[in-house]
């Protein structure tokens, strides 16, 4: 099965949890896996791991949500601890799953939040597959990556646009831009401006007199919990990402104790999308316990 093929027949839902809508697409049978979405403008889950949920199915059961804020989920996110909201609302999603644990795979904005979900409750995580994920080499001193001051300012200015929007794409979520296909382009700004998210954007830039302290808590380099987090864990990073900083990956390895590290050449933000045939053998392999 190639990397392209498109993913069986999912199983969509639309679950209550805490008051909020949860929306999830799920196939396969086996092990359960969540597949977390990054957060880049008109994102979801489904379209994220396009390449990803047929060869995984195979062998795990694979729940994709959308995360609160994206998708057709409810739209709002707490701005004052966004990663922590994340995982709070996935969590309370393994408990209405009938799920006390499950591995765990997420994509920038996703592999923040769950690192964020293992670094508070590592007993529901069973292995993690983080491919560049936020909150580790987004910041220096707190200035954003290119990358993500792209993100940032999709709503800003003069507004979302699909111009915007092919940049953000072709420029930082990617090594070559040539691959990504203007029906990609045409999906994600169709959803990027829908009124909701336009009016609760999912990620802003944190202002006010809590700033400094919602930006303390998005930076995991320096929660001394990842010294203790146990959970095996395999760590999948672009050597050419311009979204978050590739020595992310390198302080994650150095300061886990169970934490595997793979940079993968010629490849932007986007590694289980760009470099899919690799992604899905070395993901299936370390969820099964070959490392």
């Amino acid at each position: 099965m190639t990397p392209h093929t498109a993913p069986p027949p999912m199983q969509e839902s639309l679950l209550d949890i805490a008051g909020k809508k949860i929306f999830v697409a799920q196939t396969g049978d086996g092990p359960p896996v969540l597949l977390l979405h990054g957060g880049g403008p008109g994102a979801s889950g489904v379209s994220n791991y396009s390449r990803n949920i047929a060869e995984l199915a195979q062998k795990y059961r694979v729940i994709v949500p959308d995360l609160p804020g994206y998708g057709r989920s409810t739209k709002g996110v707490d701005g004052t601890d966004p990663f922590g909201y994340l995982a709070d609302n996935v969590r309370r999603l393994l408990d209405r799953l009938g799920l006390d644990k499950a591995h765990f795979v997420g994509n920038s904005y996703g592999g923040a939040c769950a690192l964020r979900l293992a670094l508070d409750t590592p007993d529901r995580v069973g292995r993690m597959v983080l491919m560049g994920p936020g909150g580790v080499g987004t910041t220096r001193l707190f200035v954003p990556t290119p990358g993500l001051s792209s993100l940032l300012n999709y709503c800003t200015g003069e507004g979302p646009s699909r111009l915007k929007l092919e940049k953000f794409i072709r420029d930082y979520l990617v090594f070559n831009a040539a691959q990504v296909p203007d029906e990609i382009i045409d999906a994600r700004y169709r959803d990027s401006i829908d009124p909701e998210v336009i009016a609760n954007p999912p990620l802003r830039r944190p202002s006010g007199p809590k700033a400094l302290r919602t930006l303390w808590k998005m930076d995991f380099t320096r929660d001394a919990r990842l010294a203790r987090l146990s959970v095996p864990t395999l760590v999948l990073w672009g050597a050419a990402d311009r979204g978050n900083r590739p020595s992310g990956g390198r302080m994650l390895a150095g300061r886990m104790p169970n934490c595997d590290l793979y940079m993968v050449a010629n490849t932007g933000h986007w590694v289980q999308w760009e470099r899919a045939e690799l992604f899905n053998r070395m993901c299936a392999d370390f969820l099964a316990g070959r490392r």
